[in-house]
Parts: C-alpha cells; sequence; structure tokens
C-alpha cells in the first residue's frame, strides 16, 4: 500500500499517523527518545478510547 493510501485509509478510521508524529517529534522535542511505533498506537488508542479500550463515551 502506499505511504498516501495508507495515511488515507488511518484518517478515514481515526488511525493518526506515525511518520507525522515522527517528524513533529525531530523538530520539536530532539532531546528526547520518540515512542515506538506500538507505544504511540496504544497511546493514541488510550486517548481516544480510554485506557482499557473502553469507559469514554461520547
Amino acid at each position: 500500500m502506499s505511504g498516501f493510501l495508507r495515511r488515507l485509509v488511518g484518517a478515514l478510521v481515526g488511525m493518526p499517523d506515525y511518520d507525522a508524529y515522527l517528524a513533529h517529534h525531530r523538530a520539536h522535542h530532539p532531546d528526547r527518545a520518540p515512542m515506538t511505533r506500538q507505544e504511540f498506537f496504544r497511546n493514541r488508542q488510550e486517548a481516544r478510547y480510554g485506557k482499557g479500550g473502553g469507559g469514554k463515551c461520547c
């Protein structure tokens, strides 16, 4: 899958773009290590749905 198509599908299903996160992190936080792809995905899921995968409503 091309990079553009992957980002488009990710945006449609609410999955943030890890590559955009890395670019932002390099530009604004060069002194800190970025999250791994797995940590980033887990962090975004928790931010969207709450810890444990549920609990937040609307």
